[in-house]
């Protein structure tokens, strides 16, 4: 896919033009002499742009060995950041894939500026292009994703080429991990059942020799997961309780959870959402499917690091055996929970997740999940909800997040949040004390299956899908918190009591 070279291939050309406060760099200098001094006059003109993000291009008449010349505009060099290069190669990828060039090559040297140096400029590029050129797969007779794509990326620069190769190894595992996960939210739930998951996951297993597990009903039963089986009574699919294990120490110490909410559809149960709430409840995955993407990129950067992922399967429907309000039912943990709201489901299954993972040996919890429409009219749909009973765990997993521009925003829980989801005449817990701080009483609910566990819970209902298209990815799916999971899980470092 990429290659690193000396000197130019192909016939397509992609260039990073900052604002000018003096003469063009030296590598745009040279090719303004090759174009006999006409990348000066167009800039000049305002025909070829230096304005954040814009694209122009430019055809060279064989006045260089390239046909044509994406110049795309970088905005100021002093400002200039890693996620302004994600966006500004992001641009000019799709520019490339929409003209149908199969080859295209890229002058490294000129996507330098601000706290972006060549090796961070190769990560931008190479996880960019990932993201920039993903196309939906749909089932249509003639599919968009089997139109022409870029089949290869010529890495012009004159830097350590070793480290040039590492890095832009790193950024396109990442956002082929975070590829994954979308291609897994937008599917249909008709094909991604709680089964089919399952498969992925195992071929996942074979391909980076995790270990797996993967709980049928029956076990379930046996060992009392209430909370998953609850979920499941209405459903002819029969669920799963999926466990991968990746051990990168040789002793099973420090292990990291990661627990993803995979309810592969949820009509809410008796609690039934209203019609247009049921349109894209495929989605309601995205948590399973952004651990399963963070795995996939663990198993190719091997962190030395050890992880449980745990995935919680079924979908939520309606039948004669379905859960419904005012039932009790008894978790993994033994504690006794009131139903409330079957529409609260995920946290249900997310509490013998959370338990599992426990018993697994983790000694930290991630929580990933569509959890609440609250979180939304909270934090709208840009920002994942984050709640934690650990500061120092929390802040690693900021600072994660914020490496991969994967904005979250810290939600309060204070004692009497912890009194509300307790507050049953019947059970131990109720898993929907009402609307107020909805997306809260999630997070209140997970913390008392978490336990002493230091434990972070993200609500990504709001993040993870997108109406709009951008630079870095179509409408649907975004595959929130895979890179966030993946950078967290690749510099963690285990808290001191």
């Amino acid at each position: 896919m990429f290659k690193v070279l000396d000197g130019l291939e192909g016939e397509s050309l992609i260039v990073g033009l900052f604002k000018q406060n003096g003469n063009l760099s030296k590598a745009l200098q040279e090719l303004d002499k090759k174009l006999n001094n006409q990348l000066t006059k167009l800039i000049k003109s305002g025909e070829i742009s230096s304005a954040k993000n814009s694209v122009a291009k430019l055809y060279t008449f064989d006045a260089e060995n390239v046909k044509r010349i994406y110049f795309v505009g970088l905005g100021k060099e002093k400002e200039f950041t890693f996620q302004k290069a994600m966006e500004a190669f992001g641009h000019a990828f799709q520019a490339v894939q929409q003209d149908q060039k199969k080859i295209v090559s890229v002058q490294l040297s000129t996507f330098i500026g601000g706290d972006v140096e060549e090796v961070d400029a190769a990560h931008a590029l190479a996880e960019a292009f990932a993201l920039s050129t993903y196309k939906i797969k749909n089932y249509k007779q003639r599919s968009s994703s089997s139109e022409s794509s870029i089949e290869a990326v010529h890495v012009l620069t004159d830097a350590d080429k070793a480290k040039i190769n590492a890095a832009l190894t790193a950024g396109y595992v990442y956002g082929r991990g975070t590829n994954s996960a979308r291609t897994l939210v937008n599917m249909p739930s008709n094909l991604l059942t709680a089964t089919e998951l399952a498969n992925y996951s195992i071929e996942l297993a074979k391909k980076y020799s995790f270990e797996i597990e993967i709980l049928e009903k029956k076990d379930m039963e046996e060992m009392g997961m209430g909370g998953i089986l609850a979920v499941n009574k209405g459903s002819s699919e029969p669920p799963k309780m999926i466990v991968l294990k990746y051990q990168g120490k040789k002793i099973w110490d420090d292990a990291i959870g990661l627990v993803g909410k995979g309810i592969t559809y949820d009509t809410g149960g008796y609690s039934l959402k209203p019609r247009d709430g049921l349109v894209n409840m495929k989605t309601d995955m995205a948590g399973a499917a952004a651990v399963l993407g963070a795995m996939e990129i663990i198993g190719e950067i091997k962190p030395k690091q050890n992880v449980v992922a745990v995935i919680p399967a079924t979908d939520n429907m309606i039948g004669s055996g379905a859960m419904k309000p005012d039932d009790v039912i008894v978790s993994l943990s033994g504690k006794t929970i009131e139903i409330l709201n079957t529409d609260a489901e995920g946290r249900l299954a997310l509490a013998d997740g959370i338990t599992y993972a426990k018993q697994h040996g983790a000694k930290y919890i991630i929580d990933v999940a569509t959890l609440t429409g609250g979180v939304i009219v909270a934090l709208g749909k840009h920002t994942t909800g984050a709640m934690t009973n650990n500061e120092k765990l929390y802040d690693q997993l900021w600072k994660a997040s914020v490496e991969c521009n994967e904005r979250i925003w810290r939600l309060p829980i204070f004692e009497d949040d912890r009194e509300r989801v307790k507050n049953s005449k019947m059970a131990d817990l109720n898993n929907s004390p009402g609307r107020e701080g909805h997306a809260i009483m999630g997070g209140a609910f997970l913390a008392e299956f978490a336990e002493d566990t230091p434990w972070v819970h993200l609500d990504i209902a709001g993040t993870s899908t997108t109406s709009k298209k951008g630079p870095l990815g179509p409408e649907g799916a975004t595959g929130v918190m895979t890179r966030t999971l993946a950078a967290f899980v690749e510099k963690f470092v285990p808290i001191k009591s």
